[in-house]
């Protein structure tokens, strides 16, 4: 699997010979607008930063094949634009174009108690990567107990491999970050929505995580890691 970060949160996946596109925002518009033999393209939520509507009526003109699945809140537009899409809702599992896409999570992480919580959900691609977009979302597979990195554990549980880490933004703190990725004990960790950060959004996990038995790759916009 090849993970390429254009910016923020938007990436681009390449596994068994398939691209998808995920969370095409306003920070990547410049880069995503040009993509052309993407398979599946995929909305955590409608926030600007995640959800572009005037770049993505430009990829379903260039690439009308492409499966577009969303959550509720996305859904609820692209009906209104007339765009074939899926919704997914947690717990909801599909296998599209040969990869393994589930959905996990709920709500967006609060943003203050004055304003309504969102709908936002996760997805987890091929058992393997998990972005949970603007929520911090445990699956409830994830065995919070178990070492990091074991392979040792009752069961046969799934486990997070690799984790799309939140580092930045204003539902959140980087401690809060750090701990997230600490409870679900992933082999990789790698930052998004890191578009506006401050120096700590990098440098406190990449000093924490790996004395936890997990690593942190500091993947910068325009930057691309493969993992097995």
């Amino acid at each position: 699997m090849k993970i390429k970060k254009l910016s923020h949160c938007c990436l681009v996946i390449e596994t068994k010979g398939k691209r998808i596109l995920l969370d095409p925002g306003v920070f990547s518009v410049e880069e995503h607008r040009k993509l052309r033999d993407i398979d599946i393209i995929l909305f955590t939520h409608e926030h600007p930063d995640h959800f572009h509507i005037e770049s993505l009526r430009e990829l379903v003109k260039a690439m009308p094949r492409a499966k577009i699945i969303a959550n509720d809140s996305v859904g609820a537009l692209l009906v209104k634009e007339g765009i074939e899409h899926l919704v997914m809702e947690h717990g909801n599992e599909i296998d599209i174009e040969g990869i393994h896409i589930e959905a996990i999570g709920k709500e967006h992480a609060l943003l203050h108690s004055s304003i309504p919580a969102s709908s936002n959900v996760g997805f987890f691609l091929e058992n393997k990567l998990f972005f949970p977009g603007d929520a911090f979302t445990i699956p409830e597979f994830v065995d919070a107990q178990k070492p990091a990195n074991s392979k040792k554990f009752s069961g046969s549980r799934k486990t997070v491999d690799v984790l799309a880490l939140p580092v930045c933004g204003p539902w959140m703190k980087i401690s809060e970050a750090i701990d997230y990725a600490l409870a679900i004990k992933p082999r990789i960790a790698f930052p998004v929505h890191d578009a506006v950060r401050s120096m700590a959004a990098h440098r406190f996990p990449e000093m924490i995580l790996p004395k936890n038995g997990i690593e942190f790759i500091k993947l910068e916009e325009g930057g691309e890691i493969e993992v097995e």
